[in-house]
């Protein structure tokens, strides 16, 4: 039996706009916004200082050609998309941000920070690209090099009383989002995979994280309650999808969607906005709490890493976990961490006997129906 969306849904569809007002709100009564690119950001500590974050990750190809006036054309569409925002003046929230936060995950970012520090303050996390305790170290005396430029720059104090609740509120958050995808595991899934990646997006763009939490547990209960009642938006027969590779934002339409009419259903996403940036919590009675902060993000599989061990456990576990019928991979033109990468990926895929199927894209329309064919096709191969 399919139904029509919980109005919580819309709510979260709503957000990234309705957030415009708010952050304006925030600059009004005096707080501090910090635009933010990556899940290596701590935002714990950024939350002890009094910081409101908030993604500046650009999602359109509307902004691209005033990126390319200063950036080359053959550069990764999230990176031209964001810069693009800031110089052309169109995104509110790297208008009233204080401060952005870059790290050095990616090449092309690490340039672009330079010409964004040109308009902004711009503070760049150094983030070692290993996992092992050594890397730990420097992790650790990064944060509390970047605790000390918050508290010089801004005049805030960050304590680590401060950060222990901040870490224990995200916690919190990470495990209402945790419970909200993992409505998937269940047969058939309860949500529509591009609904639930829309509501997942538009957390960021919630300040208040009592409200944050209040909405993705009522969503999660209602989609339940739902479920209970014998209803569901997916047919008993879609394809169970599992999504990696690069953030999707920006080509959200022309491949989950596309996905999801020609007879899928994505049960997980990898990636960045999905469970890798939220599988793992803080620490939060570990008495070095800086240190703890440091290791749960350090623990995050990227394909920045060397190597990117963490990843490929991960993707073993949910492809076992999540019951997944294929996998698709997908990725940003010139993102070289990523496209070399899923040479290993579909190479585990092959190990563990799971169809798989690589796209590369961008933002603009142009390939929209050549990915429909591969996507079509791949399904019905399934």
């Amino acid at each position: 039996m399919t139904r029509e969306l919980p109005a919580q849904f819309e709510a979260f569809g709503a957000a990234r706009q309705n957030g415009f007002l708010k952050v304006k709100a925030i600059k009004e009564a005096g707080g501090l916004v910090a635009g933010t690119f990556c899940t290596f950001t701590p935002l714990e500590i950024l939350d002890a200082a009094g910081f409101s974050p908030v993604s500046l990750c650009g999602m359109s190809d509307e902004t691209i050609p005033a990126a390319e006036a200063h950036l080359p054309k053959n550069l990764c569409p999230l990176i031209k998309s964001s810069y693009g925002f800031a110089v052309s003046d169109k995104c509110p929230y790297t208008y009233f941000a204080d401060l952005i936060v870059g790290e050095t995950t990616c090449d092309g970012k690490k340039k672009m920070y330079e010409l964004l520090g040109k308009m902004k303050e711009v503070y760049i996390l150094h983030l070692p690209q290993g996992e092992n305790e050594a890397a730990l170290d420097i992790w650790t005396a990064e944060l509390h090099r970047f605790i000390a430029y918050l508290e010089e720059h801004f005049s805030v104090e960050i304590t680590e009383e401060k950060i222990r609740k901040a870490a224990h509120v995200r916690n919190e958050e990470r495990q209402a989002r945790r419970a909200l995808q993992q409505l998937q595991l269940h047969k058939p899934p309860m949500a529509w995979g591009y609904d639930l990646y829309k509501a997942l997006d538009g957390v960021g763009f919630l300040f208040d994280r009592a409200e944050v939490l209040k909405k993705l547990n009522t969503l999660t209960g209602d989609l339940k309650s739902a479920c209970a009642a014998g209803e569901s938006p997916v047919p008993a027969g879609a394809k169970r999808i599992l999504i990696t590779g690069c953030p999707i934002g920006g080509v959200l339409n022309k491949t989950v969607k596309s996905i999801e009419t020609h007879g899928g259903v994505v049960v997980c996403y990898e990636n960045c906005s999905g469970v890798k940036a939220v599988e793992r919590d803080v620490d939060e009675k570990d008495p070095d709490i800086v240190r703890a902060v440091a290791r749960r993000y350090l623990s995050i599989g990227c394909a920045v890493m060397t190597p990117d061990s963490r990843r490929m456990e991960l993707l073993r576990q949910l492809v076992n976990e999540y019951a997944v019928d294929g996998v698709v991979e997908i990725n940003l033109q010139a993102c070289t961490p990523y496209t070399v990468e899923a040479f290993c990926v579909r190479k585990l895929m092959e190990e563990l006997g799971v169809p798989y199927v690589g796209v590369e894209t961008d933002y603009s329309s142009g390939d929209t129906g050549q990915l429909s064919t591969r996507i079509e096709a791949f399904l019905e191969m399934l």
